[in-house]
């Protein structure tokens, strides 16, 4: 268990961890809820919420189980841990190569706290654009037609920047790139919202599960950094 642990601790630096106590509702979040595209005037939405729903949000309320498995892959070398994760109940069970950890996010004890900076950090990858509008503590900017660091195209970016008093690694920022249709194409990573980047992805390969859209490939500007999603499989009420 101690071996897995600290292999946890040393992935999860890969980017920042988010609020601890995410998932409180907000104007879009009680829309999701209602499980309708009906529901949702999408005329009236903020960018952030725009970014949200392009990639599905409006399905989420219907979601109870998501698994998925978070790859590292650094020039061959690659790590994976898997995840089972029930959104109504907060259920999490994390499977590694070398162990199980089960538990829920209203009780964490020294281990589950381990696990859980780990699966906040794995999933905010894997949902960032559900973040925009989930999470607290935030301030949220925008800027039009920004050169996109990777790709050099002109896109639109939007800037989440957390508190310094919440979460597991507060204070830190995510510069968005969206293509005309809302969907991340590139962000950038600045620890303690540092002037430079502290990391820069690729957001691509997108696939669809019960509605929901998730980019499955992250690239750095080298190709030596990969960060991937497999396995995923979303269960719906």
């Amino acid at each position: 268990m101690k071996h897995t642990l600290l292999i946890i601790i040393a992935t999860v630096t890969l980017i920042g961890c988010k609020n601890k106590e995410e998932l409180k509702a907000t104007k879009a979040d009680a829309l999701a809820t209602e499980n309708t595209e009906e529901a949702i005037n999408k005329d009236n939405l903020t960018t952030a919420e725009a970014i949200a729903y392009a990639s599905g949000l409006e399905h989420w309320g219907k979601v109870s189980e998501l698994k998925f498995t978070f790859n590292v892959d650094r020039g061959g070398n690659i790590f994976s841990r898997s995840w089972q994760w029930n959104p109504k109940t907060d259920d999490v069970t994390m499977m590694t190569a070398e162990d199980t950890v089960a538990y829920n996010r209203s009780s964490l004890d020294s281990i589950s706290t381990k696990a859980d900076q780990a699966f906040i950090n794995d999933k905010y990858w894997l949902h960032a654009p559900y973040n925009l509008v989930w999470d607290e503590g935030t301030t949220i900017t925008e800027k039009k037609n920004e050169i996109a660091p990777m790709s050099k195209d002109t896109l639109n970016m939007v800037t989440i920047t957390y508190n310094d008093s919440l979460g597991y690694t507060p204070g830190d920022a995510y510069d968005i790139y969206y293509d005309s249709e809302f969907m991340p194409r590139e962000w950038v990573y600045r620890k303690g919202n540092a002037e430079q980047p502290s990391m820069v992805t690729s957001w691509e390969d997108y696939k669809t599960f019960e509605g929901l859209k998730f980019a499955e490939m992250h690239k750095d500007p080298s190709g030596d950094f990969k960060l991937f999603f497999s396995d995923i499989s979303v269960k719906t009420e």
